[in-house]
């Protein structure tokens, strides 16, 4: 057999150098051949350091390969600190063992070239003998045929990360879609550096075809993190991204974390017909969270249209509902009836409806507080007000109550609702009146004695031994008229003790305006006592944006407030090719007039279409027969204090403010502005002549200053 050439020289090469590595330390110590051995030791020592360092196959040959140079450095070292040869002539005798085995094991031209040889001189032909098929002897673990084509093609992309296929299962029905379990090759440790590429590569799929997930630990198998399953999917992927299920879709365009409702997943997706719905109920997968909803992405996501008014989120707790309607569900009408409006035992009443369809409840007396109940209605103009005003003045009187309605300026609507009510007016003065009257029947009622013992009680709304009336106090376009120059401070100071005073006596005041603020009106103290005896009713304030601050304004906390946006309108084709045709956008809007805002007890917002009162129509089908009024005894003693009359009158003398005297030379009236409490029913303000004052208040403050505009 003849020796390759590489070999014969990688001997001679160990031959030769042998003598050098005894000889040169001990007779030229700082000879430059010493040095070179050792720098070739120490890039030896430098290959065995990559070498283990390697996650890559081979490492032991590397370290192999690179062994003659560290022993001849370690050689040189040994021989350069010893006497002369050493003992024995060692120096001599490692030299020759390095040689001897170098020439036997011949590190670089063996390993360097495992996978070549050179061709050698061609042999002389000699007739073959006939060839004996023998099968390949296979080592067989029991791995079926797809474990065993995995493997191939896992060895051949180097066993990523150092890792062995156990087993191999095709999904049913699927003709690429398998699930690969690993192992770390090396037992007791754990798979690190693995990725979904390292996985797609070898199998030829996109690495979006991958997912990584642990492995359980089950009875008769291991887990833990020297385990790891591949799922491998490009069929089922390829289906997903055509033609995906309402779960899949929801996962990947709702629930993902870039998704409109991140964290989420679906319950079940239900179709009503009937009513031209589709429900999507979910809850968030870990129960700590709260879900955080954009309501465009979800639309988006569910490829719902996002902006025609016919989709809307219910959120209860950890779930959500996700209501989707063929048409604006708030555009319906939902004609009041007597009905409906009859309030139960407890005072409540069908105000209007939902719209997922569910009936929304008003009171007309709170029966848990014993008392009676304030309203807050907001709005624009034409938002709905006066239509909610019918239908809650109309429970009010069939529960046997005494209404009174006032408004800054004559309508068709109101002086509709003076029919069926006790009183109403339209000015600025009558409702200054109104709300001195209702304050002194504070105290009327206060000192009236019930028939069963003679004695005075607070008011118990049912209690048929009370010997009057709950009356309730409308005061429409209130922020107007809180800011009249005569009679504004008027209204807003009795407003203001009505709202305190008045629920233990029966009476309710209910305001109407476009603003909950106390620049416009509302004091702090007002809205307070309005938001925590009354459900607030907010209608369209403007725009989204405002309505959402007035609702937030009546609430105690920062609840999710829905929209409703100036008219409803579906969406009819692409805007986009419109715009390139030149064609008008679809003029399909829906008046939400009716639609408002309930804050309900607990704080949370509810939309809601009011039930709808025709003012066109008799409204007589609504009220009943008969209206209520206040007692003889009640009407005798506001007489008495100068309050009952013809509201509708010019202001008498001294009514509101004292009248000037004749030594004042004042003829425009000035004095009787500056002045107040004249009047009988102590509605007025004490007077603020020219006495100085001694400020002890924030409210004698602004007294003082109020005092000194006609100064």
């Amino acid at each position: 057999m003849t020796t390759p050439r590489s070999v014969a020289l990688e001997r001679l090469a160990y031959t030769l150098a042998a003598p050098v590595l005894a000889v040169a330390p001990n007779i030229y110590p700082d000879s430059p051949v010493n040095q070179v051995v050792q720098l070739a030791g120490a890039a030896g020592i430098g290959g065995w350091f990559l070498a283990a360092k390697s996650d890559a196959p081979g490492a032991g040959r590397k370290i192999l390969r690179w062994s003659p140079l560290v022993l001849a450095a370690a050689i040189d070292v040994t021989a350069g600190h010893t006497g002369g040869f050493g003992p024995y002539w060692m120096d001599g005798l490692l030299a020759a063992t390095w040689a001897a085995a170098g020439y036997l094991v011949m590190p670089f031209s063996r390993h360097a070239r495992r996978r070549h040889r050179p061709a050698l001189a061609a042999p002389v032909p000699q007739p073959t003998p006939a060839e004996v098929l023998e099968e390949p002897v296979v080592q067989d673990d029991g791995a079926d045929l797809l474990t065993r084509d995995a493997r191939m093609l896992w060895e051949q992309a180097g066993m990523p990360s150092r890792t062995h296929i156990v087993k191999a299962t095709r999904h049913p029905g699927q003709q690429h879609d398998m699930t690969i379990l690993l192992r770390a090759s090396e037992t007791g440790r754990p798979i690190t550096g693995l990725t979904e590429a390292a996985v797609a590569a070898p199998f030829a799929v996109h690495s979006g075809d991958v997912v990584l997930a642990e492995v359980a630990i089950q009875p008769g198998r291991q887990g833990g993190p020297g385990w790891l399953e591949a799922h491998i999917t490009p069929d089922a992927n390829q289906r997903r991204r055509k033609a995906p299920t309402d779960q899949e879709r929801w996962t990947d365009k709702v629930g993902s974390p870039k998704g409109g409702a991140p964290g989420s997943e679906l319950v079940h997706k239900t179709r009503d017909a009937v009513r031209g719905v589709t429900f999507y109920r979910a809850k968030m997968a870990d129960a700590t969270t709260t879900p955080r909803i954009d309501l465009a992405k979800v639309c988006r996501g569910l490829g719902l249209p996002e902006d025609d008014s016919c989709v809307f989120v219910l959120i209860d707790g950890i779930e959500f509902l996700i209501s989707a309607f063929d048409k604006p569900p708030l555009s319906a009408i939902f004609p009041a009836t007597r009905e409906l409006l009859t309030p139960d035992a407890k005072g409540m009443y069908v105000c209007g409806y939902t719209i997922t369809g569910q009936p929304v409840k008003n009171m007309v007396f709170q029966h848990d507080k014993n008392a009676a109940r304030h309203g807050l209605i907001l709005g624009v103009s034409r938002s709905g007000k006066t239509q909610f005003f019918a239908i809650d003045m109309a429970a009010m009187s069939l529960a046997g109550q005494v209404v009174w309605l006032s408004t800054v300026r004559k309508d068709e609507k109101t002086s509709t609702l003076g029919k069926y009510i006790d009183r109403q007016g339209s000015n600025a003065l009558w409702m200054a009146r109104s709300l001195r009257a209702a304050k002194a029947l504070c105290e009327i009622r206060a000192e009236m004695p019930w028939p069963h013992d003679g004695e005075a009680h607070d008011y118990k709304p049912g209690d048929a031994r009370c010997p009057y009336r709950q009356l309730n106090v409308f005061a429409d376009e209130f922020m107007t008229a809180a800011q009249d120059g005569d009679f504004g401070e008027f209204i807003q100071k009795d407003g203001d003790d009505l709202t305190v005073t008045g629920l233990k006596y029966g009476i309710g005041f209910n305001p109407a305006g476009q603003s909950p603020f106390a620049h416009n009106g509302f004091s702090t103290e007002m809205k307070d006592n309005l938001r925590q005896n009354s459900r607030p009713s907010i209608f369209n304030m403007g725009s989204p944006g405002a309505t959402r601050k007035a609702a937030e304004g009546t609430m105690e906390n920062a609840y999710a407030v829905p929209t409703i946006p100036a008219r409803y309108a579906q969406q009819e084709g692409s805007a986009i090719e419109r715009a390139m045709r030149g064609e008008a956008d679809p003029e399909n809007g829906v008046s939400t007039g009716g639609v408002a805002i309930m804050v309900m007890d607990n704080g949370r917002a509810v939309l809601m279409r009011s039930l709808y009162a025709d003012f066109d129509t008799d409204l007589a089908e609504l009220f009943p027969d008969d209206v209520n009024h206040l007692t003889d005894h009640e009407i005798r003693e506001l007489e008495k204090r100068g309050l009952w009359f013809d509201w509708n009158e010019p202001v008498r003398p001294g009514e509101f403010w004292p009248e000037p005297k004749d030594d004042d030379g004042d003829d425009d009236g000035s004095s009787r502005r500056r002045g107040g409490g004249g009047g009988k029913g102590g509605g007025g303000r004490g007077s603020k002549g020219g006495s100085r004052q001694e400020v002890v208040s924030a409210r004698k403050a602004l007294e003082a200053i109020k005092s000194l505009t006609d100064v």
